[in-house]
Parts: C-alpha cells; sequence; structure tokens
C-alpha cells in the first residue's frame, strides 16, 4: 500500500510539473498580400493554427479606391460585413491579430472584429505591415477596445522591408518567450544629441525617397545591432512651399536602419 501511494505522489507531481502549451491563433486580415507574409511567417515558426478575416466586399488593391472607402466607412461609423470565421475564438488562449495599418491604426475589417468577436482573457499579440508607421498607435487602439484581454507588445514592418520579416519575427518569438531560443538583447539607446550634418545626411538617405516624410532632423541617438547600426531620430515637418499652415510643425521620431554594406532605410515613423 505504501509503493502504491509513493507511485501515485510520483504521478501527481509530475503531472503538475508539465508545461500547459497555450493554444494558438494567427488571425489576420491581409488587402493585397502583405500582410499575409507575416502571417505565414508566424505560423510557421510558431506552429499555430491560421485564419484569414475576408471582407464580404472586397476592397480589392486599388489604393485611391480604398482610400475613399475607408474613410467613408469611418465618417458614417459603418464596419465592413466579414464572412464568418473558419476558427473557434473561444478555444484558443493566445492569438496573433494582423493587419495592414490604414488612417494611422488598425484596417476597418479589423474593427468589426473587435466589435464582434469576444477576446475577454484572451493574450492578443498585434501584428501589422504599413508604409510609414502604426504599430504604437494601433496596438494603443486595440489596448483601448479590448479592457478585458491582455494585449502584448506587437510586431511591426514596413512592406517596403517585407524581405526582412523570416529573421525579425524569429527575434520577435523569441524575445516574447514565443519560442525556444535565446537572443542577444540589444543594448539601450543613450541620451539623443543634436544631428550632425554627418547624421543629416543618413536621415536624408533614408527617407529622401519616401513622398510622405518631408522632414529635417534636428536630433538623434544610435546603437550597435547585429549586422549594422540603428538610430533613432527626432524629426520636424519641413514648411511646405504654397500649403497652408496649420499650427506648429508636427514632430515626428523616425528609426533608421543601416545594415553593413547597404544604404541606410528607414524602418518605421511614430508620429
Amino acid at each position: 500500500m505504501k509503493h502504491i501511494l509513493i507511485l501515485a505522489a510520483l504521478v501527481a507531481a509530475a503531472a503538475c510539473s508539465q508545461k500547459v502549451t497555450p493554444k494558438t491563433l494567427v488571425l489576420y486580415y491581409s488587402q493585397t498580400g502583405t500582410t499575409k507574409v507575416v502571417a505565414e511567417a508566424l505560423k510557421a515558426q510558431l506552429g499555430a493554427d491560421i485564419d484569414e478575416i475576408v471582407p464580404i466586399n472586397s476592397y480589392g488593391e486599388d489604393f485611391g479606391a480604398t482610400i475613399a472607402r475607408g474613410q467613408k466607412e469611418l465618417q458614417e461609423g459603418t464596419l465592413p460585413e466579414i464572412q464568418p470565421l473558419q476558427a473557434d475564438i473561444a478555444s484558443y488562449d493566445v492569438i496573433f491579430l494582423g493587419y495592414p495599418v490604414w488612417f494611422g491604426t488598425y484596417a476597418n475589417p479589423i474593427a468589426t472584429i473587435l466589435d464582434q468577436v469576444d477576446f475577454k482573457g484572451k493574450k492578443i499579440v498585434p501584428f501589422c505591415t504599413f508604409g510609414s508607421g502604426g504599430l504604437e498607435e494601433s496596438v494603443a487602439a486595440i489596448r483601448q477596445k479590448l479592457p478585458e484581454a491582455e494585449v502584448l507588445p506587437g510586431y511591426g514592418v514596413r512592406a517596403a522591408r517585407i524581405d526582412a520579416v523570416p529573421a525579425e519575427v524569429e527575434r520577435f518569438l523569441k524575445e516574447g518567450g514565443f519560442i525556444p531560443g535565446e537572443v542577444t538583447p540589444l543594448e539601450a539607446f543613450p541620451e539623443f544629441q543634436p544631428a550632425t550634418e554627418e547624421d543629416a545626411a543618413i536621415f536624408d538617405a533614408a527617407v529622401g525617397s519616401y513622398p510622405m516624410i518631408q522632414a529635417v532632423a534636428e536630433q538623434v541617438t544610435s546603437r550597435t545591432v547585429p549586422g549594422g547600426k540603428e538610430y533613432e531620430f527626432i524629426a520636424k515637418d519641413k514648411p511646405r512651399e504654397g500649403a497652408p499652415a496649420f499650427g506648429e510643425p508636427r514632430t515626428m521620431k523616425v528609426h533608421v536602419l543601416v545594415e553593413d554594406g547597404k544604404d541606410p532605410v528607414f524602418t518605421r515613423v511614430d508620429r
């Protein structure tokens, strides 16, 4: 009898020590296929289930038409209808929620999902693609919309840098403890300093071909990263000739990456 009790205690202890793997879903909306690239990379590295958010009335791939329709929906307070999800959200613990950034935040079909689906008690990991930025703003908006969910830090990438996704997603998942493996922590940025002419040249080279950023670098900080150097610039909008002035010029933070042997590229803008 004593041996049976000991064996039962050992079995119980072993059961308690087993780690329960959270059930994970990658749920995304992709208008042009760019966000889908990130979603598929997450699925592959996590071994997770995946489901796509599909509007009943597709937005298509025409940029101008999407802007016009999206603005109309926002002005009228209407949400796009979507097809029923294949996945049962209630059965998942962690949901990676992906979208393109529209108008500085998550795309309109995500507003439909957040309005219709119960995410209470879930861990939400946002991921997004964008032309210049919107990660922080969209994550903050999701937190505000889902106060009873745990919205974790997200991952974002410029559509122009989609080739960087596999390596960046792997690092993001390891840093977040979603997959095993260690990464070397990045050093903290030092304090900002006035931008020199050399710094300004790096900034201009990174943003010069992007028409939505017309700004002057004022302050800078930098740090060494694997394979290169990362900069953070504080920049201010240039006055635009012929354009009406609306208050003070906006200030923005622009992140720039200079990989060894490559030209500077900006990775995102925080406004």
